[in-house]
């Protein structure tokens, strides 16, 4: 009987969503004190806004649970007090949407946008704001809207007092980063209880007692600080807003909306990974065409440094000089490389660098480094340079130089650059109007500015930007396609100096974690595992075909092979994968996986000059394990039906092992259909990488 009411209550709720959905550009209603509940497309997550304790509450249910107990919502001002307390539901609307949109790249190129919609507007009789949710199959998102009112105009919020209150924080297990510390997202992550987190940035992963998984998280971060997670009482997660120097938290004008606060629901942890909600929260394209913007592989004068082979700065083993950015260009052009990355060419470089950031110049190339020179010959090679700003920091600097800077890349040729942000986590320096040095946030909201700045400036000159100590990713790509890329948690480099290097688990957490954000440049393919010996701290912590697989799990529209090229040319089969695999994809599906266990994804290539009527792009499969060895069963029937396939295996060995054997790996070749499946055996830190290769 009890649970014949629940399926009587979801009946009854999903009528009234059905009814409210009718008219959604008409329906408003005037709703004083009373529980709004809105469902989504599916009927599984359920909605409840409230005003019954004389303030704004959100609850929120996945089928038979509560994932969200009942949440405090509001705002305070500097001016205004809270904007919360004392405010009731005065007005409701309803809509509804189902359309779909075309990624000009992505992990997808298309993505369905289908939601119900619910918009409150609350009023204490002076004042007033609105609170719209958009309820999706894959979770929810809701932000605030103030709109303009009279005697209102500069405003300055203090805090947010936004809540998400997670059940059973004892037995909930969460994931996670420390927010506001000396770095910028570059941690390995920690796995424990919800109650024994503190401060934590976003994306933030739980899995509830009962197996469902949250992501905790925000949609297009534009002119507004961005929020980190600050636990109070057990389980109670307070939006913790990145200050300026001054500890205001954002300085804006009436009339705003802030981002849009996220939660991604799944019953399992590879449905996160299959999640389109932070991409759907975020607006269209604003760039028009993009065609200019362009996936694809390169290799980069950039490995060398980190293994003390070469230096950033002048002299005897400087790094970037025209000798060796052509010596990349001929590997590049041999092996089918879109272009070399070249990191150290601009003079700033000699000395401490990383304190440089005053001294940099981003249009004078050191002597050795002939920028004309090298552009012409990547030209007549069919290869492109691709540029680096490196500001450590001293972003006024940065900015006086930028067009400059951008534009001198357009006359040679450069569409993509790296930009870089080295400093510890508050150690960003910008000069006010005063001339006063001011130190502020990676993640506040005056870099939030920044690194928008640089993206729509490279906009203007058909460049896109790769990110990296960037601020977190929060789905501006499909509003702003150039932003290509970004970094934002610790990359392979770590790999050749960390201490510790990136553990195994590492790069299986990520998917669950960073990688729900968006695209990341991670610099995958390392092939000299341990240049220092096996016995050495600082090495690669995977086999040679984890380094292979992660080229399809962790998604970036643009891959680096990241080694040296003579340690690809010891192990041209294993190389063959990398010179393989795309950057760009029609489709991706997470196919199982545990947070920082394990992971399997297949993607398929995105066939951009395809025939009319004709699907000719080949899949593949990444899989990643923890330091845990482990046997899978893999069914293929993501792949085509009716259609045959050559899958060409890329395994660890039998003796394989990363601490003790990490080159021990098999390639060989299966014929397989949809209908088959294929047992997949990962050594410790291992994984496996296939290519399917449409036989017709």
């Amino acid at each position: 009987m009890p649970r014949l009411n629940r399926l009587s209550t979801r009946v009854r709720l999903a009528l009234l969503s059905s009814a409210c959905a009718l008219t959604p550009a008409l329906f408003a209603t005037s709703a004083h004190a009373q529980t709004q509940l809105l469902l989504s497309p599916d009927k599984h997550i359920q909605l409840s806004l409230s005003d019954d304790k004389g303030r704004p509450e959100y609850e929120v249910r996945f089928d038979d649970q509560q994932v969200i107990e009942a949440s405090r919502l509001g705002l305070v001002f500097k001016s205004l007090g809270e904007v919360g307390t004392g405010y009731q539901i005065t007005e409701v609307s309803r809509g509804s949407d189902d359309s779909r949109w075309q990624q000009p790249w992505g992990e997808r190129e298309w993505i369905r946008d289908q939601h119900q919609s619910l918009t409150a507007t609350l009023s204490n009789g002076k004042y007033s704001f609105k609170l719209e949710f958009r309820l999706f199959d894959d979770g929810l998102g809701f932000r605030y809207i103030f709109p303009e009112q009279q005697g209102l105009n500069t405003l300055e919020i203090t805090d947010e007092l936004t809540e998400f209150v997670v059940p059973s924080p004892q037995q909930t297990q969460a994931w996670w980063i420390p927010a506001r510390g000396w770095n910028r997202y570059e941690y390995l992550y920690k796995s424990t209880t919800l109650a024994d987190i503190d401060r934590v940035h976003t994306p933030f992963t739980v899995k509830l007692p009962s197996g469902t998984h949250l992501s905790i998280h925000e949609a297009a971060l534009v002119d507004y600080a961005a929020m980190t997670l600050d636990q109070r009482r057990d389980g109670t997660l307070k939006a913790d807003l990145t200050p300026w120097s001054d500890g205001i938290r954002v300085k804006t004008q009436a009339e705003f909306h802030t981002p849009w606060r996220t939660i991604q629901i799944a019953a399992k942890a590879s449905g996160l990974l299959n999640s389109n909600l932070i991409l759907n929260l975020n607006e269209p394209n604003k760039l028009g065409d993009v065609s200019w913007v362009q996936p694809g592989k390169y290799v980069g004068v950039w490995w060398g440094m980190h293994l003390n082979e070469n230096t950033w700065g002048s002299g005897a083993t400087h790094g970037a000089t025209t000798a060796e950015t052509e010596r990349y260009m001929d590997f590049a052009a041999k092996y089918g490389f879109d272009g070399v990355l070249v990191e150290g060419w601009n003079q700033g470089w000699d000395g401490s660098w990383y304190d440089n950031g005053d001294v940099f110049s981003f249009t004078q190339a050191y002597p050795d480094f002939d920028l004309p020179a090298i552009s012409a010959y990547g030209k007549q090679k069919g290869v492109k340079l691709i540029g680096h700003h490196e500001t450590s920091g001293s972003v006024t600097n940065y900015r006086k130089q930028m067009g400059a800077a951008f534009d001198m890349y357009q006359k040679y040729g450069v569409t993509q650059v790296k930009t870089g942000y080295v400093a510890d986590g508050g150690d960003i320096k910008r000069v006010d109007d005063q001339g006063i040095t001011r130190h502020e946030w990676h993640d506040g909201q005056f870099m939030v500015g920044e690194y928008l700045h640089s993206v729509t400036e490279a906009a203007k000159r058909h460049i896109s930007i790769n990110s990296h100590e960037p601020i977190k990713d929060t789905g501006l790509r499909r509003t702003y396609p150039n932003w290509i890329a970004r970094e934002g948690a610790r990359g392979q480099e770590f790999n050749a100096w960390g201490q510790p290097p990136n553990n195994p688990e590492h790069t299986v957490m990520l998917p669950f974690t960073r990688m729900l954000a968006g695209p990341m440049d991670f610099t995958p393919g390392i092939f000299d595992l341990a240049p220092k010996g096996l016995d050495a701290i600082t090495r690669v912590q995977t086999t040679l075909t984890k380094q292979l697989a992660l080229y399809v799990v962790l998604y970036s529209p643009i891959q680096m092979a990241a080694d040296l090229p003579r340690n690809y040319e010891k192990h041209p089969d294993a190389f063959q994968f990398i010179r393989d695999v795309p950057s760009d994809w029609s489709e991706s599906i997470a196919l199982d996986g545990e947070v920082g266990d394990f992971v399997v994804i297949a993607r398929k290539e995105r066939a951009r000059k395809q025939r009319a009527g004709e699907n000719q792009g080949d899949w593949y499969l990444g899989a990643l394990t923890d330091e845990s060895p482990r046997e899978l069963t893999v069914k293929l029937d993501f792949l085509d039906k009716g259609k045959r396939y050559q899958a060409q295996i890329y395994r660890d060995g039998a003796k394989a092992d990363w601490k003790t054997n990490p080159y021990d790996y098999v390639v060989e070749t299966k014929e397989v259909g949809a209908k088959d499946s294929l047992q997949l055996k990962l050594a410790s830190s291992g994984g496996t990488a296939i290519r399917f290769k449409a036989l017709d």
